[in-house]
């Protein structure tokens, strides 16, 4: 059900890198959580789907052909900052003060809203005075969206966000070009919640999935997986090389290297052999992990492994891995039991080189422990002749 589902949103979210090939953005795909309800009940969207609802239910809750302008900054009633207070002498004064505040959020909405949006979504609040001019001009807004959502949907969207209207010359304005466009923008019921859909962004597709679980714990556990599960994906797809798993690279490396060694007469040898020996850790520990015979399981590998590189006719044996459930060693690319290649040979390296640098450290630097009060110290001894070496 969710390898499905993963294969499926990262599908959605392809994109072409300009050399033929294609990228699978994950991050394009956006996991919420919803309690209650089976697991079998999560379903995957074509979209992006939004944890929000429309600030006011006066406003559309569908926008056809939608212009998105996405804004990092509160939409409310102007006020001195760091609560600096205005005197003025005439008291007459104080109502145009007033009015002014409130007119300058007023200028910002109608200089957004003139380039044509006709969806606003902002980090921050929006108050009932300034939400009555969005509910005028047909507007749909929406407040409190969190940061990182409102990156991704300005990426799929083609908008730009903005964390104020400033511009080079001081003046405030907003410019057509910040708008982003998609298909379709609707608030629709999931689950128990309320959710804004964004159907059909223009610049980049994207993907959603709603996840339910019977609590917060086991939705944590659902999203990590589902996680490592869509960067597995991403990394077959864009790879296009697998390998079967199970240990089965491991072993087959491990015998190859063995016989390479033997055909060696210098001191290579002994070095090769042992990188043989230390690749079998890997179907060691696994068969450890699953609570099984180890050494009676590795032992069978590393057979099939053998016959498969010194008969022609048993070729086909070099599929074999183990599997851990049964407790035996089977033909894993049948069983469909695979890994992308790319993380295979990615681990090998840096293994390698985790090695390398460990054995090219010659030097240890120990600090002399500090002797009890009263006492000489053990460095006061050393340097004093007291102690020998």
């Amino acid at each position: 059900f969710f390898s499905e589902m993963c294969v499926d949103a990262a599908n959605a979210i392809k994109t072409s890198d300009g050399k033929g090939g294609h990228k699978y953005p994950i991050k394009a795909i956006n996991i919420l959580r919803a309690h209650g309800g089976s697991t079998k009940e999560s379903r995957l969207i074509d979209g992006y789907a939004l944890n929000c609802t429309v600030a006011s239910q006066a406003m559309p809750k569908k926008v056809v052909g939608a212009k998105i302008a996405c804004l990092d900054f509160s939409l409310q009633k102007a006020k001195m900052k760091m609560g600096i207070q205005v005197l003025v002498e005439d008291p007459t004064k104080l109502d145009a003060i007033r009015q002014r505040e409130s007119d300058i959020t007023k200028e910002r909405i109608q200089k957004i809203l003139a380039t044509g949006a006709n969806v606003i979504l902002t980090t921050g609040g929006i108050d009932d005075l300034c939400l009555k001019y969005f509910v005028e001009a047909g507007a749909m807004a929406v407040r409190r969206c969190m940061k990182k959502d409102l990156k991704r949907i300005a990426k799929a969207t083609g908008a730009t966000m903005l964390s104020t209207l400033a511009n080079l010359e001081g003046e405030e304005s907003f410019e057509a070009s910040y708008l982003g466009n998609a298909d379709e923008i609707l608030q629709e019921r999931i689950c128990d919640d309320e959710l804004i859909l964004i159907k059909g962004p223009k610049s980049r597709t994207a993907a959603s999935i709603i996840l339910r679980g019977a609590n917060d714990i086991m939705l944590d556990e659902m999203d990590r997986s589902l996680h490592d599960a869509l960067c597995v994906v991403k990394r077959v797809l864009e790879s296009k090389c697998v390998v079967p798993g199970g240990g089965a690279v491991e072993a087959a490396l491990s015998i190859y290297l063995e016989n390479f060694a033997t055909s060696l007469s210098s001191r290579e040898q002994l070095a090769i052999a042992e990188f043989a020996k230390s690749l079998l850790a890997i179907p060691k520990q696994l068969a450890v992990n699953a609570a099984q015979d180890s050494t009676d399981l590795v032992a069978k590998l590393r057979a099939y492994h053998n016959t498969s590189q010194t008969k022609q006719e048993h070729r086909e044996l070099k599929w074999v891995g183990l599997d851990l459930i049964n407790g035996i060693v089977k033909d894993n690319k049948k069983a469909g039991v695979l890994e992308p290649a790319m993380s295979k040979i990615r681990s090998l390296k840096f293994a390698t080189e985790a090695a390398i640098t460990i054995l090219r450290i010659d030097d240890m630097i120990k600090l002399a422990p500090e002797g009890k009060e009263g006492g000489p110290s053990y460095a006061d001894a050393y340097h004093s002749g007291a102690l020998e070496g």
